[in-house]
């Protein structure tokens, strides 16, 4: 039985060219990127490279790059850094009830460090409302963080509106880019964001870096403490090859985006219109069109989810129900809690699909049938 992989929104399959980038830099390249000889000098123009790589797909300077160990460390850099740095100014902080843990969590901390969290609420497709926002500023607000695109639905938020209303005010903005950036073109001048996190292990790289985005002439305090490295912004010796292979699939990512954009679009369309032809009772959650590509989260009334996701992995699909960070959590999606309510059926019967580097037109047609098969037998029961 070939195995489907549709889970890419947890983690993506390293692409071969990323793996040959990086073996140079675990063999022959090993020098610590502080050291001044040659072995050190080595690595060091790797890493200057990859900054000044990475920071061109957002419309960034290379200083403006903090590589970090993935998302989760960019986001608390971001909130955490931003919030003591400037706690003078204000100790205000907005974000949204659909945010990723690594935002949520991060808030609730600083809510214990005596700051005042406002979370906005969001419609039933899963956006918030700008004008909410407006309302909600006040002067003491020194960081709002509102996530580009959301890892459990897909849904995109009005990052480029949010960025127009808060050029009139003091406060940061943070966006966490995790499952937009190599998907969603994005010049962070543009969007007038302050800050923005992205994760390697979501564009075909390596686990365990990612890099924090921070404009010249933010405020941020350091929350880790060692040596001088990234600016003295983030100690501890950089993983070089870590780097190295973020950098090849940043590049990769931004050579196929309008292919990849086309092709899970694609991949949208045939297995929903498998479940329309089939005869199956479900809906999308989230918003139709303002929503990631990749990313297709679907209840199927009638059926409990985690029946659901077995039998979805005894017939070799892999699937999930949200966030791979609250696996083995018996409570229900807080995104889908924010866009429903406790009470809807949804909550307890929604699948995500996400695809990615590897899935193919076959694969996603032979799996929509299987997974018909699955929600009649289930709904049956």
């Amino acid at each position: 039985m070939e195995r489907i992989y549709f889970d890419h929104a947890a983690t993506s399959p390293v692409h071969p060219q990323v793996v040959e980038a990086m073996i140079p830099y675990m063999t022959t390249y090993f020098g610590n990127p502080s050291s001044i000889h040659s072995f050190g000098r080595e690595s060091r123009r790797a890493l200057d490279e990859a900054r000044e790589t990475i920071a061109k797909t957002i419309g960034a300077k290379g200083n403006e790059i903090i590589f970090t160990s993935g998302g989760t460390e960019a986001d608390n850099l971001a909130l955490v850094g931003v919030a003591m740095a400037n706690r003078d100014k204000g100790r205000h902080i907005i974000t949204t009830s659909v945010e990723h843990h690594a935002v949520l969590n991060t808030c609730k901390y600083l809510q214990k460090q005596g700051f005042d969290v406002t979370y906005l609420p969001v419609d039933e497709h899963g956006i918030i409302s700008v004008e909410q926002l407006k309302s909600a500023l006040r002067d003491d607000t020194i960081i709002v963080s509102v996530m580009f695109g959301n890892n459990e639905t897909g849904v995109l938020q009005p990052i480029y509106d949010i960025g127009q209303l808060l050029r009139d005010h003091g406060a940061y903005f943070h966006t966490d880019a995790v499952q937009a950036y190599g998907l969603v073109p994005m010049d962070v001048r543009e969007l007038g964001v302050h800050l923005l996190s992205v994760s390697s292990h979501k564009i075909n790289g390596p686990k365990g870096v990612g890099f924090l985005y921070v404009r010249e002439g933010v405020r941020l305090t350091p929350h880790i403490y060692g040596g001088e490295q990234e600016r003295k912004r983030r100690a501890g010796t950089e993983n070089v090859p870590g780097i190295v292979g973020l950098q090849k699939a940043a590049e990769i990512a931004q050579q196929t985006m309008a292919e990849k954009r086309a092709l899970y679009e694609q991949f949208q369309k045939v297995m929903l219109k498998t479940f329309a032809q089939e005869g199956i009772h479900y809906a999308i959650n989230g918003h139709e069109t303002y929503r990631l590509p990749h990313v297709l989260n679907v209840s199927f009334f009638g059926t409990n989810v985690e029946a659901l996701l077995v039998n979805l992995d005894l017939a070799g699909i892999a699937a999930s129900s949200g966030s791979a960070c609250t696996a083995g959590s018996i409570d229900p999606s807080h995104v889908l809690v924010a866009m429903y309510g406790n009470e809807s059926e949804r909550i307890r019967s929604s699948v995500r699909f996400s695809f990615g580097y590897g899935n193919t037109l076959e694969q996603v047609e032979r799996a929509s049938y299987d997974i018909v098969k699955i929600v009649k037998r289930l709904t049956k029961a």
